[in-house]
């Protein structure tokens, strides 16, 4: 048995999922499942639950907890390929799930925690269904990788801190048990940092805000905080607001990665259905499929060229790094893997969708609902002018 598959312990198996020899067997099984019902939770904006019950039940909730407290920490190919695979059945899945992955992978990386409440955090992960995810958007701010400040505010007290703010766009929220919030401090001289809270705690809610066009089955709905009071050791990485942000390239790395091998899921899942649709549409002016004709065969193979290039870049990428053959620009290279690969990505959807006009916006068939789901992938951070500056200025030798 290889290092792969002894990865997943048999206690973690899924039932009906026993005879699947190694992980990537059990993501194809669990994707083809969550395929049958992401276009109803799509339809009504429904949390997939369910969907984190299997993966749960699979071992699969907790591949970037470090081994020294139960987890399997696995290497960043292997996780590309996971959430790959989990995207083609249903995206928002794929995009809860890589979210969970990237907090545990920072806070692996960065041990800032305090290191009883990680271990904690850690053992619920594996025991349970323990999701975790930041929270940072806010209303009047946006984005905060544009710059500015959090207007969530955290008040030291004798009995811990107490948190109060506004957070949009908190992906999971219906299932996270616990947010790292983004918050400032109320000293005169403030901090601000990241703040660890339980959901279950007085004070905090859920406003169900999130109503888009794509990605609809996220849950990324508002979280309120209203003197919210957590522990002292639940503050995270707390600095100066004139101190310069601590940045590890590697945990920005793993966000771009993740994030092109998620839209990749989707694409290749709308190439699927299109093949199939090819062979099943024959017009009876033509008298056989549509798959056989030159110009079908010529988009296919320009779909397909594009989600090649994305593998590439994606995972030779990913294995450099797993490796530690990288060079100090891996930041920025990961950058220009994010643009470029979830360009090609809505490339390929759309091309598909030129080939297949009224049927492709159908609502019944999936692939409006790949169309919507990897136009997401442009609000991602970094987005698309961020990087593209970026590249721009590392090479105009500009600060």
């Amino acid at each position: 048995m290889s290092q792969l598959e002894q990865a997943v312990p048999d206690t973690f198996v899924a039932k009906g999922l026993e005879t699947l020899p190694n992980i990537f067997d059990r993501v194809e099984a669990l994707a083809k499942d969550f395929a049958t019902r992401a276009g109803a939770h799509d339809k009504d904006g429904s949390f997939p639950f369910e969907n984190f019950t299997a993966l749960h039940e699979a071992g699969l909730l907790s591949l970037t907890i470090p081994r020294e407290f139960g987890g399997q920490d696995l290497g960043l190919p292997t996780i590309c390929r996971v959430i790959e695979g989990i995207a083609r059945g249903d995206a928002s899945t794929a995009l809860v799930l890589t979210m969970h992955y990237l907090q545990h992978a920072h806070a692996a990386r960065s041990r800032r925690w305090h290191p009883e409440v990680y271990k904690r955090l850690c053992r619920e992960s594996i025991e349970g269904i323990a999701l975790l995810n930041a929270a940072r958007v806010e209303p009047e701010l946006g984005t905060p990788a544009r710059g500015g400040l959090p207007a969530t505010i955290a008040e030291r007290t004798t009995e811990g801190w107490r948190l109060t703010g506004h957070k949009q766009y908190t992906t999971g929220s219906p299932i996270l048990s616990y947010f790292v919030v983004w918050a400032r401090t109320t000293q005169d001289e403030p901090q601000v940092g990241s703040f660890l809270v339980p959901r279950d705690l007085p004070g905090l809610q859920i406003v169900e805000t999130w109503d888009h066009l794509g990605m609809r089955a996220t849950g990324s709905h508002d979280l309120i905080l209203e003197n919210v009071l957590i522990p002292s050791e639940y503050a995270l990485n707390i600095s100066p607001i004139s101190a310069a942000p601590s940045f590890d390239p590697l945990i920005a790395t793993w966000g771009n990665l993740t994030v092109s091998a998620l839209y990749l899921g989707v694409a290749t899942s709308a190439r699927d259905w299109l093949a199939k649709y090819l062979w099943e549409r024959s017009p009876s002016n033509l008298k056989e499929p549509l798959a056989t004709l030159p110009r079908f065969q010529t988009a296919v193979g320009e779909i397909e060229a594009l989600l090649f290039a994305n593998n590439r870049l994606i995972y030779s990428l990913a294995e450099d790094i797993h490796k530690g053959e990288y060079d100090p620009n891996v930041g920025l290279q990961a950058q220009a893997v994010k643009y470029l690969t979830t360009t090609n990505s809505i490339r390929a959807v759309e091309i598909a969708l030129e080939l297949t006009g009224n049927p492709g916006l159908l609502k019944r068939n999936p692939l409006e609902r790949h169309y919507r789901d990897v136009l997401c992938s442009r609000i991602h951070t970094p987005q698309n002018d961020v990087i593209c500056q970026s590249l721009g200025k590392s090479v105009l030798k500009v600060k």
